[in-house]
């Protein structure tokens, strides 16, 4: 509880995912019970088990790498999804969600970090992203975009990490600025994990992804 409670005071105004993946059923309730409600999962299958077991007031974030084959399990509840990564997968949750008749945020993952193993999309394909969204409002009516997402290298060099956000929370404004003028909804930077979250809030990030410092080290 007060882990919980110290970490709240020093985001803030900027929003808590807790990274719930591989945790059990018994340690999320813990934290619902402290008045958590924005839980992350990185797998389908666990998301889809831990909704059905879990309080339906929960908003669920689906945080890992997406394959557009398992976009159908998660639209029926998902509430937003962090790591969109290219327009095949967009359009497959548009396609989804009105199978579902819902609609479901995403953001954007962008590649900031050093590491090739890191999803994202490059500057190229975000700006053809945000051109086909705002060019085809009739066929994007299910998803909203309302923010991008990335990960920084990782690293002990806070200096690295540092850029990597200050970069990212560039690309955020240039979207806005260059895209997005006019949607409202366009408001989230989300960078920053337990290891890094600080730096993120102090580069401009309204909502950071913490696991182990709620649950302790997997």
């Amino acid at each position: 509880m007060s882990v919980y409670n110290d970490i709240l005071t020093e985001l803030g105004n900027v929003k808590l995912i807790a990274v719930s993946k591989t945790k059990p059923i018994a340690s999320i309730s813990i934290l619902y019970n402290d008045g958590q409600r924005m839980f992350g999962e990185n797998k389908v299958q666990e998301m889809t088990e831990k909704y059905e077991a879990l309080p339906k007031d929960i908003e669920w974030h689906l945080i890992g790498h997406l394959q557009t084959n398992k976009v159908k399990y998660i639209a029926p509840f998902v509430t937003m999804i962090h790591a969109v990564d290219s327009m095949k997968l967009l359009l497959e949750i548009e396609k989804q969600a009105a199978r579902c008749q819902r609609t479901i945020k995403v953001l954007l993952q962008m590649h900031i970090a050093q590491e090739e193993t890191k999803f994202g999309l490059d500057t190229k394909e975000l700006i053809e992203i945000l051109e086909y969204y705002t060019s085809n409002p009739d066929l994007l009516k299910h998803i909203r975009i309302v923010g991008l997402m990335g990960m920084a290298t990782n690293t002990d060099d806070q200096n690295i990490v540092r850029k990597e956000f200050k970069d990212l929370a560039n690309k955020f404004g240039y979207a806005k600025q260059s895209y997005l003028v006019g949607y409202d909804d366009f408001t989230e930077l989300s960078m920053g994990m337990s290891s890094d979250y600080k730096i993120a809030i102090e580069e401009g990030s309204s909502m950071v992804r913490i696991g182990s410092l709620l649950f302790g080290h997997r």
